[in-house]
């Protein structure tokens, strides 16, 4: 919590950068390469279309 002011805050940004790490976050060290690089190309389609 060392830069943030408020625990208000920091509780925003936990939010929200937890949906977007659990969106692009792959166990990559699980998974061959081929596998990582289909998963992360879905994920980044995927947020594409939500954003705009």
């Amino acid at each position: 919590m060392g830069k943030f002011r408020s625990f208000e805050t920091l509780q925003k940004f936990v939010s929200a950068h937890s949906s977007v790490h659990n969106h692009f976050s792959f166990e990559r060290h699980l998974n061959r390469r081929e596998t990582f690089q289909i998963n992360r190309a879905a994920a980044l389609s995927e947020w594409r279309q939500l954003v705009g």
